[in-house]
């Protein structure tokens, strides 16, 4: 989100909030977190106090509303173990007799103790399979892909995590760009495996250069 954290604070790292701006008067963006314990909602209050106006919640991906989507697409009654803040991204999810039951476990906090998780995986059967939804997996990548209605060749990641946001995008097959700011490791310079298509300071620099670049095409 490109926010710094610190002293019981946050700011807005220098630039962001130009950048996202830019980004929604010239392009298109989805913001894609990992962020368990707050809705999309409360997320974008926070980002619009520091600034960040321009945000929409429909355009903040993260795993909650993701989840709710895939257990209504397929038909699963869940049993939810996942922290308060977020239940309401799930009050559109039927708990039907006649839908497949399922359990969806995240950051559930003092509720993630033994009684729960023994009824949770007791109702769901001793037979099951894991589905891990957040980055750096392919369809969550894709979820944010597929909203902005184009294809992963026509969109770029850009993040300050080497392995959940650039690695995971390049391998969906989308350009990752790693930021020097956030999560930022200064070994990262001269990563062993992961090789970002660019390297740049801060969110602004690479949304200029990406901007700049399209604009240069179109002339």
């Amino acid at each position: 989100m490109q926010v710094h954290a610190d002293v019981g604070f946050r700011i807005a790292i220098d630039g962001s909030i130009l950048a996202v701006n830019r980004l929604y008067s010239e392009s298109n963006v989805r913001f894609v977190s990992n962020e368990s314990s707050s809705t999309r909602e409360g997320i974008c209050t926070m980002l619009r106090k520091l600034g960040f106006e321009s945000i929409q919640p429909d355009h903040i991906f993260t795993p909650a509303p993701v989840a709710a989507k895939y257990l209504t697409k397929h038909g699963l009654s869940p049993h939810l173990l996942v922290h308060n803040n977020v239940l309401s991204e799930f009050s559109n999810c039927i708990n039907s007799p006649n839908g497949r039951p399922c359990v969806v476990l995240a950051d559930a906090e003092s509720d993630l103790d033994f009684i729960n998780m023994n009824k949770a995986f007791r109702d769901a059967g001793r037979c099951c399979e894991h589905l891990v939804i957040g980055k750096p997996e392919e369809t969550y990548f894709m979820s944010a892909v597929d909203d902005l209605g184009l294809t992963k060749e026509q969109v770029v990641m850009i993040g300050d995590d080497i392995s959940g946001d650039v690695d995971g995008a390049q391998k969906v097959g989308i350009k990752g760009i790693q930021v020097r700011t956030g999560k930022w490791r200064p070994e990262w310079e001269k990563h062993p495996t992961i090789k970002p298509e660019l390297i740049v300071d801060n969110l602004l620099e690479a949304v200029s250069l990406i901007l700049d670049s399209q604009q240069r095409l179109k002339n």
